[in-house]
């Protein structure tokens, strides 16, 4: 029964789309009531017809629109800060516009977020958990990524900064950190053998992640099977980061 999410209430942004819709999808099978923030109309009218979820468009790069969303959100118990971009460019390329764009994403956007759903548990007396949902590029160096390994080592000390500071509110914060997970857009990102091989190889398991292998963990943080564990990121990474 631990690891139901019977009658919690969790907000997942990026939800239409690769590891995010996934996620949403698991919550909803282990009985989460779903809020999903994203930007696809379309997709997010599908999801709450599909997962009976509270679906709104936001621009979570907007501080603005964010807090608006919030003012009458009703009691949360979780959120999943999902949402997240990457520009990849070599170090002798990257742009200080593009830098911005990642960061202000993956960092400054997921942060507003935990701030808010913070806040609203706070409101409402709740006791919650926050699960960011990093990359193994906070954690080893890849070719291309400096902006994305910036950003999501920031989202992972940011995990920690909450996680000591909303922890005696009873609010606990961990970080997921997966490998190259095959959504539809990694399969066709990865499909090349000279850009995939290289990375299988350096995999002990020998394989990419699928969506529901990272949505799974998610789903244990989220629950009472994880009462005790806050500040941690956890690798989704068959063993990448073991090196």
């Amino acid at each position: 029964m631990n690891f139901e999410l019977q009658n919690q209430r969790i907000l997942v942004t990026g939800a239409t789309s690769g590891i995010g819709l996934d996620i949403a999808r698991t919550l909803a099978e282990l009985g989460a009531d779903l809020v999903l923030f994203g930007r696809n109309r379309d997709k997010l009218d599908e999801l709450q017809h599909e997962l009976g979820a509270s679906t709104l468009i936001v621009d979570i790069t907007d501080e603005t629109a964010v807090s608006k969303a919030f003012i009458e959100m009703p009691a949360l118990d979780g959120l999943v800060n999902c949402a997240g971009i990457s520009i990849l460019d070599s170090v002798l390329d990257v742009g200080a516009e593009d830098l911005e764009r990642i960061m202000a994403t993956n960092v400054t956007a997921s942060a507003v977020m935990a701030r808010e759903t913070a806040r609203n548990m706070l409101e409402h007396g709740r006791q919650g958990s926050i699960v960011n949902v990093s990359s193994q590029a906070a954690m080893a160096a890849l070719p291309d990524h400096l902006g994305y390994c910036a950003s999501k080592a920031a989202m992972d000390a940011m995990t920690r900064v909450l996680c000591l500071e909303l922890g005696p509110k009873g609010i606990r914060v961990n970080s997921v950190n997966p490998t190259v997970t095959l959504t539809p857009m990694a399969e066709r990102a990865w499909a090349d053998p000279a850009k995939r091989d290289p990375m299988l190889a350096a995999i002990p398991l020998g394989r990419f992640a699928t969506p529901r292998e990272v949505a799974l963990p998610v789903a244990f943080l989220l629950s009472q099977a994880a009462s005790m564990v806050s500040g941690t990121c956890l690798p989704v990474d068959g063993g990448f980061t073991s090196h």
